[in-house]
C-alpha cells in the first residue's frame, strides 16, 4: 500500500497515524501535488489532492475515505468506536477538525511557513495574523471545553477524533500559534498528552527536521 503526500499536512499525518497505530506497513511517498508528475499518484488523486492511496489497483484521494478504508479492512484496533455516541462524536470531532480547524490552520500555516518556506514567495502576514487573533481563539476555547483532563474526546478509546485534531494542531504549533497553557490549560496538557503518542513522535520529528524548525 502506498501513501502519497508529505507528513507536513495534516491531512496525510491523519492516515499515516492511523497507519502506525494499527500496524499497517504504509509505504509513504512525499510527493508536491502541485507538480508531481508520478503517474500512481496522479492515477490515484486526478485532482491533485492529498493524500492519495493506492492499494493494488484500488485508490482512494481523501483522508477520511482512505481512513474508513483502513478501518475496515484493519479493524483492530478500532479507531472509529462502535458505540453510538462515541461514534457520532468521533465523526464530528473529525469533520470539525478537518473543515473548520483546518480553515483556520491554513491562513496562519500557508502564509507563515508553506509560501515562504516551499514556494519561495511572500505569505500574506496580515492575513495569518488576524487569523490567529480574531479565528483561533474560539476555537480553542471550545476544545478547552472539552478536552479531557484523562481519556479522549469520544468515547473510552483513543480514536480518529483524537488523530484528527491533534494532527491540525501540530501545524498550528509549528507556525507558533500553539495552544498557550495559560489560556487553554485543559487543551494544551490534552494536546501534549496526545502528540507525545509514538505514532506522532516520529512525523513531528521528521516534520521539523525538513522544515528546519
Amino acid at each position: 500500500m502506498i501513501l502519497f503526500g508529505a507528513s507536513v499536512s495534516p491531512f496525510v499525518r491523519k492516515v499515516l497515524v492511523v497507519a502506525a497505530e494499527k500496524g499497517i506497513a504504509l509505504e509513504n511517498r512525499p510527493i508536491n501535488p502541485t507538480t508531481s508528475d508520478d503517474a500512481g499518484f496522479l492515477a490515484a488523486s486526478p485532482f491533485r489532492k492529498i493524500p492519495a492511496f493506492r492499494d493494488g489497483d484500488y485508490t482512494l484521494a481523501d483522508s477520511t475515505a482512505i481512513v474508513s478504508y483502513l478501518e475496515a479492512k484493519f479493524p483492530a484496533p478500532a479507531l472509529i468506536p462502535q458505540e453510538a455516541r462515541a461514534r457520532g462524536k468521533a465523526i464530528w470531532f473529525e469533520e470539525m477538525a478537518d473543515t473548520i480547524l483546518y480553515g483556520v490552520e491554513f491562513k496562519i500555516f500557508f502564509n507563515r511557513i508553506i509560501a515562504p518556506g516551499f514556494l519561495n514567495m511572500p505569505g500574506d502576514q496580515k492575513e495569518a495574523n488576524e487569523a490567529q487573533t480574531t479565528l483561533l481563539p474560539p476555537l480553542y476555547a471550545y476544545l478547552e471545553t472539552v478536552a479531557p483532563a484523562a481519556g479522549f474526546l469520544a468515547g473510552d478509546d483513543f480514536s480518529i477524533a483524537d488523530i484528527a485534531v491533534t494532527s491540525m494542531i501540530v501545524n498550528m504549533t509549528y507556525a507558533n500559534a500553539a495552544v498557550d497553557p495559560a489560556k487553554y490549560p485543559q487543551l494544551a496538557a490534552y494536546h501534549a498528552r496526545i502528540s507525545a503518542r509514538p505514532s506522532f513522535v516520529k512525523l513531528i520529528a521528521a516534520d521539523r527536521a525538513m522544515m528546519g524548525l
